[in-house]
C-alpha cells in the first residue's frame, strides 16, 4: 500500500517561509529529497543560518508525529484489507496502484463506476483445483460411479472411470473437458434446480481429499477473496466467468463471496418445465404446478473464446480487470487488455506452492515467463501469499480418491439384457413343464 508522507513537503514549506522572513522573498531552490534538507543559500550570517536550522528542526519535530500516525494508519489499513498477502507482492502492489489511479477523479486513468468490470475465473483462481483435480470432475465421478439414485449407461460409466483413473497423474485425454460437459448434462438431467443445489451442497460439506482441516465448501483461496472484497469496496462489479457449471458456481460461492447469482457465468445446459415434455417453449404455458428441471442438452462449455462471447452477451461491457490461471483464460485476458478505451490489466495465478498445496514449481516457472511475455501480471501462490486456505489447513499428500470412487457398476443396457436372458430361461422352463 502507498504511504503518502507529508514530512518532505512540510520541511520545504518551512524553508520558504524562513526565506521570506529573512530576505523579503523566497529563495529559489530545488525541492529537497526526503533525507536531505538544505538551508537557505542566501543567508549572510551564521546567526541567520542557525535560526533557519532551528526553525526547520522545530517544523520537523512538529510534523513527525503526524507523519508517523499516517504511516501507522496506512500499515493498519493494509493489514486489514490484505491480511493474507505478503506486503512486497509485486502483483498486489500493481493492482493497488491500478485501483488508486482508476478511482481517482483527478487522474487521467479515471474509470466511471459503471465501467469498473472485473471478471474472475473460478477453479484455480478463486478456489483450489488440485485435490487431486477439479471439484466439478469429482462431483461427476461420484454421481456416475457411486450415486444410487441413477443407473448410468456404458458411455457414462466410461467417462466416470476415466475421471477417476486419470486424476492422480493428470493423464486425462485431450478432449476430457468436452467429454465431461456432455456426460454431466446427461447425469444431472431431470433434477430440479433445487435438487441439483442440494446435491452440490452435500458434496461441498465433505472433507477435501489430500488435506486436513477443510471441507470443499471452504477451499477458497483466501488472498483472492480479499481481492474481490477490495475491488467491490472501490466500486467494481465482480463477475465469475468459469468453465464449470453455472449452477455449481452459484451454489459454491454462496456465503463466501458477495457476488450475486446474476453475476455468475459458466457452462450451461438447457432447462425446461416439469410438464413441458417435447412441446416447444413458444407453445407451452408454464403452470403453477411446474418446476424448472435440467435437461441433457449442453448449450455451451464456457472456456477460451466462449468466455469472451459470454461476457459480451451477458455483461455487455468490456472488462477492465481479468483474473485467471490457465490457457482457458487467455482469451478473456486478451479481450480485457486489447482495444480497451480504459486502462486495463490482467492477472494470472501460477500454482508454484509445493509445500502448502499440490503445485509444480518447475512448470510454474515456465508459465510465469509465458504469462509475463503476454503482458499479464503474475501472482505467485508460493511467494505472494501468507496463507492459501488458512493456517489450520494442512496438506497431507495422501488421497482416498481411488478407494472412495471404486465401483462395480453394470451399465444399464447390460442389466436389461440380463433380465431378458432370465425371462427367456423362465419361458423355457415353463415350456419344459408343459
Amino acid at each position: 500500500m502507498k504511504r503518502h508522507g507529508l514530512r518532505t513537503a512540510a520541511l520545504w514549506l518551512a524553508v520558504m517561509l524562513i526565506s521570506v522572513s529573512l530576505f523579503g522573498c523566497a529563495v529559489p531552490m530545488q525541492v529537497p529529497a526526503a533525507a536531505e534538507v538544505a538551508t537557505p543559500a542566501a543567508a549572510e550570517s551564521s546567526d541567520e543560518q542557525e535560526q533557519a536550522e532551528e526553525a526547520l528542526s522545530e517544523a520537523s519535530e512538529e510534523e513527525s508525529p503526524d507523519t508517523d500516525v499516517d504511516e501507522a494508519e496506512a500499515e493498519e489499513e493494509y493489514e486489514e484489507v490484505f491480511a493474507e498477502w505478503n506486503e512486497d507482492a509485486p502483483a498486489l502492489n500493481a493492482l493497488i496502484d491500478y485501483v488508486e489511479a482508476v478511482t481517482d477523479e483527478e487522474s487521467p486513468d479515471y474509470i466511471p463506476p459503471v465501467d469498473r468490470i472485473a471478471v474472475f475465473d473460478m477453479d484455480g483462481t478463486l478456489m483450489g483445483e488440485l485435490y487431486p483435480t477439479y471439484l466439478e470432475y469429482y462431483m461427476l465421478a461420484w454421481r456416475i460411479l457411486k450415486d444410487p439414485s441413477i443407473t448410468p449407461d456404458e458411455e457414462m460409466l466410461e467417462v466416470g472411470r476415466t475421471l477417476r483413473d486419470c486424476a492422480l497423474d493428470n493423464s486425462f485425454p485431450e478432449d476430457m473437458a468436452m467429454q465431461h460437459a456432455l456426460q454431466a448434462a446427461r447425469a444431472y438431467a431431470g433434477m430440479t434446480l433445487n435438487e441439483f443445489a442440494d446435491f452440490v451442497t452435500e458434496i461441498l460439506l465433505r472433507d477435501v481429499d489430500g488435506f486436513e482441516g477443510m471441507t470443499y465448501a471452504e477451499c477458497f483461496y483466501l488472498p483472492m477473496v480479499e481481492v474481490v472484497e477490495y475491488l467491490q469496496e472501490n466500486g467494481f462489479k465482480c463477475f465469475v466467468c468459469s468453465g464449470s457449471d453455472r449452477f455449481i458456481c452459484r451454489t459454491f460461492i454462496e456465503g463466501m463471496l458477495d457476488i450475486p447469482y446474476e453475476n455468475v457465468i459458466g457452462m450451461d445446459v438447457a432447462l425446461e418445465a416439469t410438464n413441458q415434455g417435447d412441446t416447444d417453449g413458444l407453445d407451452y404455458v408454464y403452470t403453477t404446478s411446474d418446476d424448472l428441471v435440467r435437461t441433457d442438452q449442453l448449450i455451451i462449455k464456457n472456456l477460451k473464446t466462449n468466455k469472451v462471447l459470454q461476457i459480451a452477451q451477458e455483461i455487455g461491457r468490456q472488462p477492465v480487470l481479468s483474473f485467471g490461471n490457465s490457457s482457458g483464460d487467455v482469451s478473456m485476458h486478451n479481450y480485457t487488455i486489447s482495444g480497451n478505451k480504459y486502462r486495463s490489466a490482467a492477472f494470472m495465478l501460477i500454482a508454484d506452492d509445493e509445500e502448502r498445496d499440490y503445485g509444480n514449481a518447475e512448470k510454474a516457472a515456465g508459465l510465469r515467463e509465458k504469462w509475463e511475455n503476454s503482458g499479464y501480471n503474475v501472482i505467485s501462490m508460493a511467494n505472494d501469499w501468507r496463507t492459501i486456505y488458512g493456517e489450520n489447513v494442512v496438506k497431507t499428500g495422501n488421497f482416498r480418491w481411488m478407494e472412495e470412487l471404486a465401483d462395480d457398476r453394470v451399465p444399464v443396457e447390460e442389466e436389461g439384457a440380463e433380465e431378458e436372458v432370465l425371462t427367456d430361461e423362465g419361458d423355457a422352463d415353463e415350456k419344459d413343464a408343459d
